[in-house]
């Protein structure tokens, strides 16, 4: 059962064999006066100290009363650093190396100089909330999703540990930064041509199946010429190049998902013919992580050396100078150093030939539940947020609906109209009927 204990006294046994309390001259005035005594979930004895006697039994029973509920958590636990929860957190996630390598990022650059120090017990919500705007501000809202990804896990496992009883981010002081979405716009028929054919040859079906299928510049950069079901009529996406650091790997589509995406019979044919012109390189890369196991694969696309594309020199090789040619971003100047600059936004990066196809699928009839496994979306409400202004109007169907169903009715009062101008009145319809004249 919890008590309080007097540190500044200690039990002495009179002559009689009566214990009384008398003043400890080694402890008396030093520090708090009373400790709170309770029995743990294993058996042991813990305490801590307080001012007063009240305050001291109020706490050990209240840490009985846990224990009793299940509720208990050990009130030395929250003194870990959360520098020492990081490894732990990083260890029990199962990510691709390219998520290790951002969770690693954020949490160098934003959350270990804030938090890493700092006892997890001694986190606040308020200082979350602060922190997470002053990211959004310098940052930007994407830098501080990620940022409070990687926070907020940490504290959870805190949590799941026991050594905090309520994580300080999940607070409802804390906003967590939303994902927004700009209205997306896509390129007109024109642009998605000029951009083609600014491309060289050999290039040319790079844009060519992004803006037909809707693949990802790492998809595109890995397909093989067995990705390809001219029987079916489908484009197989099973693998992107991707970047881990320096290096590059052969890896699965974007949210670990293999699809299949229609090809139209045109494209069907310039994919043959490009493969007659140009043939196939094979490319060995490993498979996910740099130690991973090396595949061979025959790619569609390689550079004139024989090695894979890789996104940052094609993006400024390549596409740039085939933006500047179709008019999309102006001609690049040269800077201090005399190197070329192209001045370009996030909205003319290859994305955009996703959008093209988007675009066009939704307003032939294509609903969002099949793009969004077209383009691999991991949610058909993702999809819906980002194109939904481009579905056809609600407001259009509604007036073509009442419109065929007034032509109709206009139809059938007209040739009611034609037949008695031809055959004169009903006498019915002349006769007022009695007592109305």
């Amino acid at each position: 059962m919890a008590f309080a204990k007097d540190k500044w006294t200690r039990a002495v046994t009179q002559p009689d064999g009566e214990v009384t309390r008398e003043r400890d001259e080694k402890r008396w005035g030093k520090g708090k006066r009373w400790l709170g005594v309770w029995i743990d979930p294993r058996g042991k004895e813990r305490s801590r100290a307080f001012e007063t006697k009240t305050q001291a039994l109020r706490y050990a029973n209240a840490m009985e009363t846990d224990r009793d509920r299940g509720d208990y958590l050990d009130p030395n636990a929250g003194k870990v650093r959360l520098e020492e929860i990081w490894p732990r957190w990083m260890k029990s996630r199962t990510v691709d190396p390219a998520s290790e390598i951002l969770y690693e990022s954020k949490w160098r650059l934003h959350v270990e100089p804030v938090f890493g120090r700092r006892m997890v017990k001694s986190i606040l919500p308020s200082e979350v909330a602060v922190w997470l705007t002053d990211i959004i501000g310098a940052y930007g809202p994407s830098t501080a999703r990620s940022a409070f990804l990687v926070l907020n896990g940490c504290l959870e496992l805190a949590v799941a540990d026991e050594l905090i009883k309520r994580n300080p981010g999940q607070s409802k002081i804390v906003k967590k930064p939303c994902r927004r979405f700009s209205k997306v716009v896509a390129w007109s028929d024109e642009t998605i041509d000029g951009l083609v054919e600014a491309h060289p040859e050999q290039y040319r079906l790079i844009p060519t199946i992004g803006s037909a299928a809707g693949l990802r510049q790492g998809e595109l950069f890995g397909l093989s010429a067995d990705d390809f079901d001219f029987d079916e009529q489908v484009i197989m996406v099973r693998r992107q190049i991707k970047r881990l650091g320096k290096e590059y790997v052969f890896a699965l589509p974007k949210n670990d998902k293999e699809r299949f995406v229609p090809m139209s019979a045109v494209l069907a044919e310039m994919v043959k013919e490009h493969l007659e012109r140009f043939g196939t390189t094979t490319i060995s890369l490993p498979w996910e992580r740099l130690d991973g196991e090396i595949q061979d694969h025959a790619l569609l696309f390689t550079w004139l050396d024989g090695r894979e594309i890789r996104a940052g020199l094609y993006n400024l090789v390549i596409w740039k100078p085939a933006l500047v040619t179709a008019g999309v971003i102006p001609p690049p100047a040269k800077d201090s150093r005399s190197r070329v600059r192209f001045k370009s936004d996030g909205t003319a990066g290859m994305h955009a030939l996703r959008h093209y196809f988007a675009s066009i699928t939704l307003a032939d009839g294509v609903n969002i539940k099949e793009l969004s496994e077209y383009l691999g979306h991991y949610d058909p409400g993702f999809t819906l947020q980002m194109y939904t202004h481009m579905l056809p109007s609600s407001y259009d169907r509604a007036r073509q609906a009442v419109d065929r169903r007034l032509e109709r009715l206009a139809r059938r009062l007209t040739d009611q109209s034609r037949t008695r101008a031809a055959t004169g009145p009903d006498p019915e319809d002349l006769d007022p009927g009695p007592g109305l004249l």
